[in-house]
């Protein structure tokens, strides 16, 4: 991918809460911007010079605290984590009074929370920025990635032919804003009562009619995967549905990505998962762990689609 020197992109929104705060130009140019802090990253080490990012994490990480603090710091941020693993927001005292509080200290939020409601209380009440690193209903920062990542590789998304199969989370609700929002030719095959947030395939929908995009629900996995360029799942049960675990397994049985159903996909076509993954669940070894597997690039971007978010909102 072709990288230049880019101006800040038109920042539309103060927050990153879903994905779809931005309209189709400014998704493009934050793809754009990422492909530049990637290739230069000297050019970006002073933007978060003097700024202090609260990280607050319900739930554990591997990819999103790494990616983010090694991120923040690489641009001159300072980071202050808030392990609310033990102790979710609001328990100890209202999310509006921890918001309220962090605004006066630092200048931005970084939250990786069970419930959105959480996050859109705290952009409601504090009038820094807040970034989603993880909800129950949307992962932005990993769909952003993802398309990052298959726009460094294929080139142009417009048309792109990309198919996700599994649970209809919050990854698949993310994919769907960005993929309307980029061009992109999505079918999602999911069990009829793991379909994606309605609300979030008519908002693609709607946003699909002015790029061109494509956005399909069905339920047979090998109808959604074939001709696809690339093929992307997720875990089949998400933190704090653990107790669901046993009847998810067996839902979604039929929607384990193997040799079988990636022999349908186009010949060049990748695999995609956002880790971290399950062997002989969602996905068999051969295909996580082969030659066409992305899920590292996947982790590895993370970090410079963050920067780009992170160097928008500030």
């Amino acid at each position: 991918m072709a990288t230049t020197t880019l101006a800040v992109p038109i920042q539309e929104a103060k927050d990153l809460l879903t994905g779809a705060e931005w309209s189709p130009a400014h998704s493009r140019e934050l793809l754009a911007l990422t492909a530049d802090i990637k290739a230069n990253p000297s050019r970006y080490a002073e933007t978060l010079r003097g700024k202090f990012l609260a990280l607050i994490f319900e739930k554990p990480s591997l990819r999103t605290r790494v990616t983010f603090e090694v991120g923040i710091q690489s641009m001159g941020g300072h980071v202050v984590f808030l392990d609310h693993t033990q102790a979710r927001l609001g328990e100890r005292e209202s999310i509006a009074d921890v918001a309220r509080n962090l605004e006066r200290w630092v200048h931005g939020i970084v939250a990786r929370v069970y419930e959105q409601r959480v996050l859109d209380e705290m952009a409601a009440t504090t009038d820094i920025p807040v970034v989603n690193a993880l909800s129950d209903k949307f992962h932005p920062c990993q769909a952003l990635a993802d398309y990052f990542t298959l726009e460094e590789k294929f080139g142009s998304l417009k048309g792109f032919k990309l198919a996700y199969v599994g649970d209809g989370n919050n990854v698949c609700n993310s994919l769907i804003y960005l993929a309307a929002r980029l061009g992109v030719h999505l079918r999602i095959a999911t069990p009829p009562d793991y379909a994606p947030a309605a609300e979030v395939v008519a908002d693609g929908k709607r946003v699909a009619r002015e790029t061109k995009a494509k956005i399909d629900l069905m339920t047979d996995p090998r109808e959604a995967v074939a001709g696809a360029q690339g093929v992307y799942t997720d875990s089949w049960t998400s933190m704090g549905f653990e107790e669901e675990g046993e009847v998810r397994n067996a839902v979604f049985q039929p929607y384990q990505v193997n040799a079988q159903l990636m022999s349908l996909a186009a010949p060049d076509a990748v695999f995609m998962h956002c880790l971290p993954a399950h062997r002989g669940l969602e996905v068999t070894p051969e295909v996580l762990d082969g030659p066409h597997s992305l899920v590292l690039d996947q982790s590895e971007n993370r970090m410079y689609v963050q920067k780009a978010i992170l160097h928008t909102l500030f």
